[in-house]
């Protein structure tokens, strides 16, 4: 084996360890209203052992999710139209057994709230609802657009050198004003 297909076979290797899968439990609901661009989204399987069992640690979790909208072009690279990043953290402490939740956008924390029930910290974690991704102004007619979610949990799962498991989703729709 030469040099070359070796350092090949290496990067492939750990390219595996962040793996990347589609998910059957990510939910995306694109919605055009009031002269917006709104999606909703959640990951029904998410909230698994493993999350709940770092919450209840006290370790501090975070969902991020890389929310994507883009416009299909036919033979050319799709056009980004609008991006986010959307967090929702969970922070656990086990002397009052309470979750002290908070969602921030593109950095900014716009809602925070405090729970004792760990189902409402588990649907905070892993549900959005009409997220406002753009204006219509912005869309062209009849043309076809998608938003694209990727998902990936802090602290990092069990996967191949600590790496986490990145989810990724997707939904169609066409723009008819």
């Amino acid at each position: 084996m030469n040099r070359r297909t070796w350092i090949w076979c290496m990067m492939a290797l750990l390219a595996a360890g962040a793996s990347v899968h589609a998910a059957d439990g990510l939910r995306i609901v694109p919605i055009v209203a009031d002269g917006q661009v709104l999606v909703s989204f959640d990951i029904a399987d998410a909230y698994t052992d493993d999350v709940r069992e770092a919450i209840a640690s006290g370790l501090r979790t975070t969902f991020t999710y890389d929310v994507e909208f883009r416009m299909v072009v036919p033979a050319w690279v799709d056009r980004t139209i609008a991006t986010a990043v959307v967090g929702a953290s969970d922070r656990y402490d086990n002397l009052t057994r309470r979750h002290s939740l908070s969602r921030s956008v593109d950095g900014r924390v716009n809602e925070m709230s405090v729970t004792e029930d760990r189902d409402v910290a588990g649907r905070w974690l892993t549900s959005f609802n009409r997220l406002s991704l753009c204006r219509t102004s912005k869309l062209d007619p009849s043309r076809d657009y998608y938003v694209r979610i990727r998902a990936h949990t802090r602290p990092p799962g069990s996967s191949l050198f600590g790496w986490t498991t990145v989810i990724t989703g997707r939904a169609t729709f066409t723009f008819i004003p």
